[in-house]
């Protein structure tokens, strides 16, 4: 039994020195990981004449061989991209540093000195960047979520919560929370809003929650033409809901670059 407790009490800090604290990185300041929030002067709107490409997608921690090809097109065709399970590896660095993208992201934890989080790869860069890490109630290793915002040319901010959601939570305690931690940000904010992500919305007690807390906040779940989004006991994982911002056409295609398919939207300003 001591031995027990001792290796589970050396789990925990070895998990909790992973996790550290939560700290965000953009790709236009330096260092990197050193804060929770980052802001920066920022002119250019990332829409394109009031046209907004938007995408979401779970890469799996690039571990498929293919996700280069598939990130290039999605890239390509995006304005902004929010990913989950992203690992900033050197090899995952220097993709990001060749193709001149701007970068924001916010870690989860460290593994081996490689950062493991949420991250938003963008046409333009974004004006302020804020990390929240939730740790996970069974393994502690924390699921990180990103608040940005970035100018739109109508003179607006567009609000972005990239959520990758708490797994291994039965009671649902701290998926809420981790929810709500950050849905106060959305409740405050003056413009239009994105939350999107990789909910884990694997059972109807999360979706439920899900559906209330977007519901009291006026968002909006897109709807897709095309419906290949990663599903779970019947239901989907990834969600992207919307608010202030009018939805031209949402889907999502299948892809063996990852276990999740990416959601693909467009939208246009009001």
């Amino acid at each position: 039994m001591i031995g027990l407790l001792l290796s589970g009490g050396l789990y925990l800090f070895v998990v909790t020195k992973f996790n550290g604290e939560a700290e965000v990185m953009m790709s236009e300041l330096q260092p990197m990981f050193v804060s929770q929030c980052l802001s920066q002067t920022v002119s250019k709107p990332l829409d394109q004449q009031g046209r907004l490409r938007i995408a979401v997608w779970n890469i799996y921690k690039q571990q498929k061989r293919n996700w280069q090809t598939e990130l290039q097109q999605i890239t390509q065709g995006s304005d902004l991209l929010l990913l989950q399970e992203a690992k900033l590896n050197r090899r995952f660095s220097k993709y990001l540093a060749d193709t001149q993208h701007h970068v924001v992201m916010a870690k989860g934890f460290n593994l081996l000195n490689v950062p493991m989080g949420v991250m938003n790869i963008s046409s333009q860069p974004a004006n302020e960047a804020c990390a929240y890490q939730t740790a996970e109630p069974l393994i502690r290793f924390a699921k990180s979520t990103l608040v940005a915002t970035y100018p739109l040319s109508n003179g607006q901010q567009l609000l972005v919560v990239n959520l990758h959601g708490v797994n291994f939570d039965w009671r649902l305690n701290s998926y809420e929370s981790q929810l709500k931690k950050v849905l106060k940000k959305v409740a405050i904010h003056q413009g239009p809003v994105i939350l999107a992500g990789d909910l884990n919305t694997w059972r109807e007690g999360r979706m439920s929650i899900v559906r209330q807390l977007t519901h009291g906040l006026s968002l909006t779940e897109a709807k897709y033409k095309a419906d290949f989004r990663k599903r779970v006991f019947g239901l989907p994982l990834d969600h992207l809901f919307y608010r202030g911002l009018t939805l031209i056409n949402a889907d999502s295609n299948e892809t063996s670059a990852s276990d999740h398919n990416p959601i693909q939207t467009e939208f246009i300003l009001q």
